[in-house]
């Protein structure tokens, strides 16, 4: 799907972070699985992501709220990421940010999981003839 899908990350809290790479745990565990992160820096949510994007995912229920009400008046679609999963107990991905390392391998294999949901469900929603 390369060329087909863009995908960009960003936060609903604070500028403090802006700018920065992500946490050193996060660029670790994700390297572990042949990832590279490094490049990536940190941004706030802004309401043109809400026209420029078909889906805006959340790990939790207060960031859904958050964008929800920013993106109110647009036709992205907004979910939390883990409704892309199949079979997992979760509804939310933890923030290990106060964790161990462990933690941010946790959070890797929900992710994993729920972006292979996102993915067939993009395949079915807008890929398909």
């Amino acid at each position: 799907m390369e060329g087909e899908v863009e995908a960009d990350s960003a936060g609903t809290h604070g500028y403090y972070h802006a700018g920065e790479p992500p946490d050193t745990r996060a660029q670790k565990s994700s390297a572990r699985r042949g990832i590279d992160i490094s490049a990536q820096r940190a941004r706030r949510l802004t309401p043109e992501d809400c026209e420029v994007f078909d889906y805006i995912v959340t790990m939790d229920e207060e960031n859904y709220r958050t964008v929800a009400a920013l993106c109110r008046r647009s036709d992205v679609e907004v979910r939390l990421f883990l409704d892309f999963t199949i079979n997992l107990p979760e509804k939310e991905i933890p923030d290990p940010y106060y964790s161990g390392s462990d933690d941010f391998d946790r959070v890797l294999d929900l992710v994993e999981d729920a972006s292979e949901g996102l993915l067939q469900d993009i395949r079915k929603q807008h890929l398909s003839p």
